[in-house]
């Protein structure tokens, strides 16, 4: 099954908060698990948003490339009004980068710690880096297993950054909704600072389970829709026979839920979260005479 623009049940203006964009030949980073043979380029990835309804959208670095940043911040300098960024960034970086980053549509950094060691994020070799990104508004973006999530986010709540956690939560596919880990993340609901995006369901469920309704279901429940984002997690690398980018939209469109969370999920929460909101009341503005234009983001 698929989708297209003219299913969805909700306002032609969806945003995917989470996808890569990368071309063979780019340097790679030399810790990574994986390159793709293929490339994702911007103006595939454009013509999909525009058949899928979706008229913003988030790229994530991938990590393959490391913290070379390079591609993406092109990426969003083609599109800055549609596209947002998550970078991945060392520590030590300059603050005097992250605010170059800023003006040009970052608005956070990803943790991708799969396979990894698990950093210490308590250290004071971390510290200037989030005290950098909570000044920023900019949020931390977590990639790891389940199990593992709880100390990461305590530590990042205690510097006060707001904290996205990816696909799900990353649960243990034989367990779905019973691993521990997932269970121990839906108690972050009540802190208001824990964002989570229903994406990437092919990397933590069994097939032909009902991991994505039930795992929705209770995600609402304790985070609410104003705190959960869809992503389509385009070019799905690894599961590229897997699925495509209207399968991935049909998982949540499947899942029993109604047009106002639909709507939430897809649309609202992250027109919100990501600052597009934000800047097109700016636009607005402009039109008013003597108003000025300031970005935010």
């Amino acid at each position: 099954m698929n989708a297209s623009a003219s299913s969805l049940p909700f306002a032609p203006s969806g945003v995917d908060t989470h996808a890569h964009v990368f071309e063979r030949g780019l340097p790679l980073s030399d810790g990574r698990r994986y390159a793709p043979a293929y490339d994702a380029t911007l103006d595939t990835y454009l013509a999909l948003l525009n058949a899928h309804a979706m008229t913003h959208a988030v790229l994530v670095q991938p990590s393959f490339l490391g913290t070379d940043n390079r591609y993406l911040l092109q990426a969003l300098s083609a599109q800055p009004e549609r596209l947002r960024g998550v970078a991945v960034v060392a520590p030590d970086i300059a603050a005097e980068e992250l605010a170059q980053m800023h003006s040009l549509g970052i608005t956070g950094i990803r943790l991708n710690l799969m396979e990894q060691a698990l950093p210490n994020l308590g250290a004071k070799s971390w510290a200037a880096l989030l005290d950098s990104v909570a000044r920023l508004g900019w949020h931390v973006e977590l990639h790891r297993n389940a199990v593992d999530l709880a100390p990461l986010i305590d530590c990042l709540l205690e510097r006060d950054v707001r904290v996205v956690v990816d696909h799900f939560g990353r649960p243990d596919p034989a367990l779905g909704t019973q691993d521990s880990g997932f269970k121990a993340l839906l108690a972050y609901g009540k802190t208001g600072r824990v964002w989570v995006k229903v994406s990437g369901a092919y990397r933590c469920t069994a097939p032909g389970s009902r991991f994505v309704a039930d795992a929705t279901s209770q995600l609402i429940e304790h985070f609410g829709t104003h705190r959960l984002m869809w992503g389509s997690d385009w070019p799905h690398t690894q599961y590229e026979t897997v699925t495509s980018y209207g399968e991935t939209l049909c998982m949540l469109l499947n899942a029993g839920l109604d047009a106002n969370q639909l709507n939430a999920i897809v649309r609202t929460t992250a027109l919100q979260f990501y600052g597009f909101e934000a800047e097109s009341a700016a636009r607005n503005a402009q039109t008013t005479p003597g108003a000025t234009l300031q970005r935010v983001i």
